[in-house]
């Protein structure tokens, strides 16, 4: 009998490998949500829930998960998050590169900078 406890199901003592573990997200601006997601579904279908909810495009954001930008294909389970861990969120930037200033003009009279 005490093997077959041992083997069973030990609800309340240890997450199952797919049962649903919270997940924060959290934007630059500070504001949070909250998902429920199982161990095993790709954290793209969070994305675009929390694009859905905030009312933009997925690809207008970079998801981060311990400094780590997140891939499409990577789950919970891959990695290795556990319940209550935070995703950070981004806005994507395009650009931010360093200017040559010999070539810059001045945005206002197109003058040459330097």
């Amino acid at each position: 009998m005490s093997e077959e406890r041992q083997d069973g199901n030990n609800a309340g003592t240890q997450p199952g490998e797919n049962d649903p573990i919270s997940i924060k997200v959290v934007a630059s601006t500070g504001e949070e949500v909250y998902f429920k997601i199982k161990r095993n579904t790709k954290l793209k279908k969070l994305q675009g829930a929390y694009a859905a909810k905030v009312g933009k495009d997925a690809n207008n954001f970079r998801f981060l998960y311990d400094g780590n930008r997140i891939q499409d294909d990577d789950t919970p389970a891959t990695l290795d998050m556990e319940n209550d861990d935070t995703i950070d969120v981004m806005v994507e930037q395009v650009g931010g590169g360093l200017v040559n200033s010999a070539s810059a003009r001045c945005p206002c009279c197109h003058a040459m900078a330097g």
